[in-house]
C-alpha cells in the first residue's frame, strides 16, 4: 500500500475506534464531546467515496446538531470525487497541508538544548501541565477543556507516546504520538510555550517523540506541519513529504 494510503488508513481506523464517532453515509465523523476545537472534530470519507447531495446534507446536519463546524480532513487521492462534491455544497478549502513521514533509519538527532528535560507524564499534575502548554500553544486562553490531557493519556496507555518538556522544572513544551495502527503513529499536538520558543525545544521534543515511537515498535511516524517554518524544523530531523492533506470546512 502506498505511504499516503497507509497514513489515511491509520487516521480513519483511529476515528472508527473513537467511542463517540459517527457513521454518516460514506463518512466517518470523529466527534469529541469534551473538546470543541475544530482540529479534533472532522470527517473522513471512505476510500473511493462518491457522496450524494443527501449524504452531504446529512453530514452537515450531524455537525450542526453537535455544535461543531462541518469539516473534513483527508488525503484527496483517497477519495477523488469528494472534493468537487464538497465545493459544490459550499465548503471552502482551508489549506492543503503537506504530510511528512519518518522511518527509523531516517531520524537525525538535533542539537542538544541546555537544561532541557523530556519525560513521559505520569501524575495528573504532569498531564495537566502538558495539556496547558498545548492549549495555549494552539491559541487557547484560560484552562483547557480536558480533551488534551485525555488524548495524551490514551496515547500513552495505547502504545503511543506522551511527552512533557521542562526547562529547570518549568513546563516548556508538550506533544504526543497517537495510538499505533499497523506500525504507524501520528506525531500531533506539539507545542512550545511562548517564553521558550526559538531555542530548539520543538526539534528536540519532536525527535524524542519520534525516537520513542520507534523504540515502541512503530515503523513510521507521520505528521502534518503547521506551516513552512515548522516543516523546515521537521525536515531538519529527517521527515520527508509523502503526500498532501486537504482541510476543508463550511462556515
Amino acid at each position: 500500500m502506498p505511504m499516503d494510503a497507509d497514513v489515511q488508513t491509520h487516521a480513519r481506523t483511529l476515528a472508527l475506534r473513537s467511542p463517540d464517532h459517527l457513521r454518516v453515509g460514506p463518512f466517518t465523523v470523529l466527534y469529541n464531546p469534551n473538546w470543541s476545537i475544530k482540529y479534533v472534530n472532522y470527517a473522513i470519507p471512505d476510500q473511493g467515496a462518491e457522496p450524494t447531495a443527501e449524504d452531504l446534507d446529512a453530514l452537515i446536519a450531524a455537525f450542526r446538531e453537535r455544535d461543531r463546524l462541518p469539516r473534513l480532513e483527508y488525503l484527496p487521492t483517497w477519495a477523488p470525487a469528494v472534493e468537487p462534491a464538497l465545493l459544490a455544497a459550499g465548503f471552502t478549502v482551508e489549506n492543503r497541508a503537506p504530510v511528512l513521514a519518518c522511518a527509523p533509519g531516517g531520524l537525525v538527532p538535533p542539537k542538544p538544548v541546555d537544561s532541557l528535560t523530556i519525560a513521559e507524564p505520569v501524575t495528573d499534575a504532569e498531564f495537566d501541565a502538558a495539556a496547558l502548554v498545548q492549549h495555549h500553544g494552539y491559541g487557547g486562553t484560560g484552562e483547557p477543556e480536558g480533551g488534551e490531557a485525555a488524548w495524551l493519556r490514551t496515547a500513552a496507555e495505547g502504545g503511543g507516546v506522551a511527552a512533557l518538556a521542562t526547562v529547570d522544572g518549568v513546563p516548556a513544551g508538550a506533544g504526543g504520538c497517537s495510538v499505533p495502527v499497523d506500525g504507524l503513529t501520528e506525531l500531533v499536538g506539539l507545542a512550545v510555550a511562548d517564553a521558550f520558543r526559538r531555542r530548539g525545544i520543538g526539534a528536540a521534543l519532536s525527535a524524542h517523540l519520534t525516537a520513542t515511537a520507534f523504540e515502541r515498535g512503530c515503523r513510521v511516524v507521520w505528521l502534518e506541519p503547521g506551516d513552512a517554518d515548522v516543516e523546515r524544523i521537521y525536515a531538519g530531523i529527517g521527515y520527508r513529504r509523502v503526500g498532501e492533506k486537504l482541510n476543508v470546512s463550511l462556515d
